[in-house]
């Protein structure tokens, strides 16, 4: 079973789940009641905050990441607005999950080819939001909702990157490490995309533990107050430390490895980062089902100024985590390699 199975099961469940802190439900199309404000989350043996458990991003794919500019610095919809979005997933959810039919756009928003899914993705892997956001946008600041400028060095990676991405490819090296199925960076794993938006929390006593569904990354998180690794030891998902501040877990990630991936979905449509890349992320249980999550973005050398994304991962019933196949990617790879050199020997004659 994949997710359109899984999701006949689950839109269903939807009906009777409670509502999601900051949303509606798009079925009843009436506001959900707001989160107290002031909730209490359970706690572990040890005494700590309990964040466990399969959350997922889903009802938050399809708000977007940079807010337009027509909402100025205005951070939710209006009735009217709101109303407008969850009619959308309401039409989504009975034409494409209930009743199966393939959607009239690919899964990345653009027009689908007749006869293909118009994605790298087949169709049933897709995930659908539940409940419409308020949300504008996923950054809530700048205030304005839009990413801060680019410093000259990063609009000089940017262009390289493009650059490398238009040619034939000479190599594996031309293409990104997320077509390359090697890895989305803490980014990449945790924003809301078409497909894959699960994540799950465990704890243990001085250590917080993430899986992501995407790429089957994988944190562990030491709470013990200890020092980052020395700065000649990177990875493409940094190093974590992590500490709490009230009900708060919050988790620094350094020493990421530079112009790898971007802080994007994906993790591979922006600048790549560089080494000076410093996340701050926050994780707060503001309901039984949900956590509010934000991200603090510094990379003076790539970003002007810093920025934050935020936005609720809830639980749903029956959500799991599948398995990750990137095969796909692999044969595509070495297709695109071969028939680039075909064209080479082509070209030549």
């Amino acid at each position: 079973m994949h997710k359109l199975a899984g999701r006949l099961l689950i839109a269903a469940a939807a009906l009777l789940a409670p509502t999601v802190f900051g949303q509606v439900s798009a079925r009843a199309g009436k506001a959900a009641i707001s989160a107290p404000a002031k909730y209490t989350p359970p706690k572990t043996p040890w005494g700590e905050p309990d964040l466990q458990g399969i959350f997922t991003s889903d009802d938050s794919w399809g708000v977007p990441f940079e807010r337009p500019k027509q909402f100025g610095t205005r951070t939710t919809l209006t009735e009217q607005e709101l109303a407008e979005r969850a009619k959308r997933i309401d039409d989504t959810l009975t034409d494409v999950v209930e009743e199966g039919n393939r959607p009239a756009t690919g899964l990345g928003g653009g027009p689908r080819q007749a006869g293909v899914d118009g994605a790298p993705v087949p169709s049933h892997w897709g995930e659908f939001a539940r409940r419409a956001s308020h949300q504008t946008s996923l950054i809530v600041n700048p205030p304005d909702g839009r990413l801060p400028a680019l410093t000259e060095e990063a609009q000089q990676r940017l262009s390289a990157q493009r650059a490398l991405r238009a040619k034939r490819p000479d190599s594996w090296l031309d293409r990104s490490l997320y077509d390359r199925c090697i890895t989305r960076g803490v980014a990449g794993s945790a924003l809301p995309v078409i497909y894959g938006n699960g994540s799950q929390i465990v704890q243990g006593p001085g250590w917080v533990a993430i899986r992501y569904e995407m790429v089957h990354e994988a944190r562990l998180i030491p709470l013990d107050g200890r020092s980052h690794a020395p700065a000649a030891q990177r990875s493409y998902m940094g190093d974590a430390r992590g500490h709490w501040e009230g009900n708060t877990l919050v988790v620094e990630t350094t020493n990421f490895l530079g112009h790898t991936t971007s802080i994007s979905v994906n993790g591979s449509t922006g600048p790549p980062a560089s080494d000076e890349l410093k996340l701050v992320e926050r994780f707060t249980r503001v309901a039984p089902d949900a956590i509010q999550y934000s991200m603090t973005v510094s990379d003076p050398k790539t970003y002007a100024a810093p920025w934050t994304v935020s936005y609720p991962i809830t639980q749903e019933p029956g959500y799991q985590l599948f398995e990750y196949a990137c095969h796909e990617g692999n044969y595509a790879m070495h297709n695109l390699l071969s028939a680039a050199r075909a064209e080479d020997h082509s070209d030549s004659k």
